[in-house]
């Protein structure tokens, strides 16, 4: 009974097929946005050295970057701080965000703020055309997908940073710079058929290039004729642009690179360790009260009742703990923390 209670794993569940929002081609960039802070940094007003952090919103189809400064982790610098991307890059359809917990760890200021961010933002931003869709508490590896840009737009930060604490109006054209060099990165492996074609970066759905400058062609006579020539090509060099999407980066997404093999769902009543960062020992130990299955039918989120209440967490971060022995599982349990068996289990 120690070595199942100290030595025991999540199931992790077998990978899933990516969502829609990473296979929709032909759709506006920052139609489907992931939303994640990063910081916080140091910025000089006068003599002061005050906080900034960075709100990095990513497009989940063209892996495209957007980056805000947000003056506080407060609820109205994040609707500031949205409502300034939708102005500029046009209301997105879904918003894919964590519930904060793992923006600053264990910031205090963050955890206080937490709940009225996620109830404000929900009431302001889910309408008809905008909806706002939280992961699970403590499930950084559901949004992976921003989570992995971030370390992107940190290094880049690093490098062009010549200052420890740059003014404020520094630090805002150094994130504008950042934005452009993440969007610069390429997608897909550097073509070989033809030495004059670029690899596919997020830029090219932005601006129909990778980052140089297109110069502007001298206006003809017939200017009439030359826009709806222009329009044409514009269409024409998008299509082409989702069709090497299609083509080239899909296949390189598609593919599975873990989680291969099935393993045994969660049930309702299953006793479980939920797995943190702290030492084992200090794991807290609970019952499986409610799953909550995906779109695939496995089961990757489950409510845990604890002795401090219930708590939302992936399968990922759940270890089933399956006592063999005299009675149920649960008096198992309640034998291995008091040395009798009882009615039901002993939670932590």
């Amino acid at each position: 009974m120690w070595c199942t209670v100290n030595k025991g794993s999540p199931r992790v569940p077998r990978m899933a097929s990516l969502p829609e929002c990473r296979l929709a081609a032909y759709v506006r960039p920052f139609t489907f946005v992931g939303v994640d802070y990063c910081g916080p940094y140091f910025v000089r007003i006068g003599r002061n050295n005050v906080k900034r952090w960075v709100v990095l919103f990513v497009c989940q189809t063209v892996r495209a970057i957007h980056l805000e400064v947000a003056s506080s982790l407060s609820t109205d610098s994040c609707i500031l701080a949205v409502r300034r991307f939708i102005a500029r890059r046009g209301a997105p359809m879904e918003i894919y965000s964590d519930q904060g917990t793992n923006f600053q760890g264990a910031n205090k200021e963050l955890k206080n703020e937490l709940r009225k961010i996620n109830r404000t933002l929900s009431d302001t931003f889910t309408n008809r055309d905008t909806l706002w869709r939280f992961n699970p508490p403590s499930t950084p590896h559901m949004g992976g997908s921003w989570e992995r840009l971030i370390r992107s737009v940190k290094i880049a930060l690093n490098t062009l940073s010549t200052s420890k604490n740059p003014s404020e109006e520094t630090f805002q054209t150094i994130l504008i710079e950042v934005e452009a060099m993440v969007n610069s990165r390429p997608l897909t492996y550097v073509p070989l058929v033809t030495e004059n074609e670029e690899a596919l970066t997020p830029n090219h759905f932005l601006m129909l290039s990778s980052s140089e400058t297109v110069q502007p062609a001298k206006q003809p006579v017939d200017i009439s004729k030359t826009l709806r020539t222009n329009w044409g090509h514009v269409q024409e060099a998008l299509d082409r642009m989702w069709k090497r999407w299609i083509r080239e980066y899909l296949p390189t997404i598609s593919r599975r690179t873990k989680w291969f093999k099935e393993s045994k769902p969660l049930q309702t009543g299953d006793l479980v360790i939920i797995v943190d960062e702290g030492v084992r020992n200090s794991w807290v130990r609970g019952k499986v009260l409610r799953t909550y299955p995906g779109k695939d039918g496995r089961v990757r989120v489950a409510d845990v009742q604890t002795s401090g209440g219930v708590l939302q967490r992936a399968a990922a971060k759940l270890a089933v703990l399956d006592i063999a022995g005299s009675g149920t599982a649960e008096g198992s349990l309640q034998q291995y923390e008091s040395g009798n068996v009882g009615d039901g289990p002993t939670l932590y």
